[in-house]
């Protein structure tokens, strides 16, 4: 009977130190609640951006990497317009797509902001990972802001950059 409490115990234990690891933080219920129909909008100009993101960064030799917190920002910069972004597509350093985070249409109110982020140790990006994302404006709006924003601690050392995208289509 008391091998059986230690064996239970030992159990429950291991369960409750095993750790999930998360691929990247986001959460799809945020995207949700921001999913939006605009089919009856047929005024709004599309495009489509290009941000590079660096999930992990070469470290003292090309045979040690570093892995990198990312984040990558999306950014309505009007004051007035609503935006609505339609895709976000992430590809690793080989153009192979990794990840959709959303394909519907969103929407960003003016002046707001939301965020991917890739955890550290989310590494499947690599050192030339990249996102697309592709968006829909009113006539005369200033186009969305994507940038890119890395960083990692370790002990008391601190590394961080940031990337901008730019317009494809």
């Amino acid at each position: 009977m008391k091998q059986s409490h230690i064996l239970f115990l030992a159990v429950i234990f291991l369960f409750s130190c095993a750790e999930e690891k998360e691929i990247s933080s986001f959460n799809s219920e945020n995207w949700a609640k921001r999913v939006i129909d605009i089919t009856a909008k047929d005024s709004l100009e599309y495009g489509k951006s290009y941000l590079s993101i660096y999930s992990e960064i070469y470290s003292i030799s090309e045979h040690r990497k570093h892995g990198l917190t990312a984040m990558a920002s999306l950014r309505n910069v009007s004051d007035t317009d609503t935006i609505y972004l339609l895709k976000a597509k992430y590809f690793d350093t080989h153009g192979v797509h990794v990840r959709t985070y959303f394909d519907e249409p969103i929407f960003l109110g003016p002046l707001e902001t939301a965020d991917i982020i890739i955890d550290e140790l989310d590494v499947t990006g690599g050192t030339g990972s990249n996102f697309i994302f592709e968006w829909k404006t009113p006539k005369d709006c200033p186009e969305p802001l994507f940038e890119g924003v890395m960083n990692s601690t370790k002990g008391q050392q601190g590394l961080s950059f940031t990337t901008q995208g730019i317009r494809i289509k």
